[in-house]
């Protein structure tokens, strides 16, 4: 369900940058996001938020947001909690019917920092997808991160994942990305079926098997500051084994097998 500032004429220029901002108990990082995003001074920028009833209130503090910023803001309530795959599903389904030609992926809650939006934007002129990466030269991770952190995070992204998916990808865990519209058209998200911190792992296989070119750019990601972090070593784990179910599931995409139908409000 989606509140009365979506509506198919919200986007009308023919280049937008829409960015998706799944959110559950984030009332204190959430203003505190918008105002960064805004402060980039993108032209033609806008917020999709998608919350999922969270109950410290921050579903209610996105509609005064967007009730403040009613073109450039957008708000998509889900009755439930339900996990990452869906609320970004649904986040990319209605950013696409919406207009966006970009849509940037990233959490509320600071980790994915604003400032490598620019560089984001730049890098996707030659690519279809752009993974802002903690492994590739020159990413790195929160310096107060555990030995024991660091080297599961690097050994499951850097080595575990391209060797089961074949796939050049150092940080398919990572979900600071920006897509063109035509490569999630592409995937057709009917096919990506992953909860969790998996589910970027399924997004990332699916589009290099369709053919998709997927660049990789080095950031520094620093643990949240503001609220609880949603991932523990059990998720991370959990991720790793249910790689071979991703891999099971798409290991016979062709580039042929692209979707060209774009998504419609229903």
């Amino acid at each position: 369900m989606s509140n009365g500032n979506i509506s198919s004429d919200a986007v009308q220029t023919s280049s937008s940058l829409f960015i998706v901002l799944p959110t559950y108990n984030e009332r204190e990082n959430l203003p505190l996001m918008v105002d960064a995003l805004f402060a980039l001074g993108i032209p033609d920028l806008h917020i999709l938020i998608v919350d999922d009833n969270s109950p410290d209130g921050t579903g209610t503090l996105a509609d005064n947001l967007a009730a403040q910023h009613p073109r450039t803001i957008h708000v998509l309530h889900r009755t439930e909690k339900n996990g990452l795959g869906p609320a970004y599903v649904a986040g990319f389904k209605q950013a696409i019917t919406l207009g966006a030609d970009y849509i940037i992926q990233m959490d509320c809650d600071f980790s994915h920092q604003p400032k490598y939006i620019p560089e984001l934007m730049k890098t996707i002129k030659n690519s279809d997808l752009v993974i802002a990466s903690r492994f590739v030269k020159g990413g790195s991770v929160d310096e107060n991160w555990s030995f024991y952190r660091k080297l599961l995070s690097w050994f499951a992204n850097r080595i575990y994942t391209p060797i089961i998916l074949g796939i050049p990808v150092y940080d398919a865990t990572g979900g600071y990305r920006i897509w063109r519209r035509d490569t999630l058209v592409g995937l057709d998200l009917e096919r990506i079926r992953s909860n969790g911190y998996v589910f970027q792992v399924e997004m990332a296989y699916v589009a290099s098997k369709l053919g998709f070119r997927v660049t990789e750019m080095p950031i520094y990601f620093p643990d949240r500051v503001r609220g609880d972090s949603k991932m523990d070593v059990r998720i991370q784990i959990e991720a790793a084994l249910r790689v071979w179910q991703v891999m099971m599931r798409h290991r016979g995409l062709r580039p042929a097998m692209r979707r060209t139908e774009a998504y419609t409000t229903s």
